[in-house]
Order: C-alpha cells, then sequence, then structure tokens
C-alpha cells in the first residue's frame, strides 16, 4: 500500500488517497475532485478541468498518466 496526496496529482490541497496501485490511487483523486466540485470548491476545479481535459488530449494524457505512475512506484510501501 502507498500513499499520494490530491497535491501531488496536480490538485490543490494535502488530502492523502491510499491504494496498492496508481491506478487506484488516480481513482480516488478523480472521486474527490468530482465530490469538490459538486460541493462548490472552487479551488478543485482547475484540478478537475485538468483531468477531464488530459484524455481530449490523449498524447499529453498519457505522458501525464506515465509520469504519475513513475512517481506512484518510486514510492516506499507503507
Amino acid at each position: 500500500m502507498k500513499s499520494m496526496t490530491c497535491k501531488q496529482l496536480g490538485g490543490p490541497c494535502d488530502l492523502s488517497f491510499r491504494g496498492n496501485t496508481a491506478d487506484e490511487i488516480i481513482n480516488a483523486q478523480d472521486q474527490h475532485l468530482k465530490e469538490a466540485v459538486l460541493a462548490g470548491d472552487s479551488a478543485h476545479q482547475e484540478a478537475r478541468d485538468a483531468m477531464k481535459g488530459r484524455w481530449k488530449n490523449p498524447i499529453k494524457g498519457m505522458g501525464w498518466y506515465r509520469d504519475t505512475k513513475k512517481a506512484f512506484a518510486a514510492l516506499p510501501e507503507e
């Protein structure tokens, strides 16, 4: 199990997400961003827009995904 923060994934806060894979953590942050924006948290809107926009440009999106997976792999196990 490893953890990354919203901020490490490009968001504005220090909420920590835990998972066994980078995909688990990415999905948890995506859900967090959705919930925060729906609750009216404008600080998370930019990160949410960036998350949605990554998949409109697949090459750029895959670069972010690979970088995130590398950062996850470099983290120590908890």
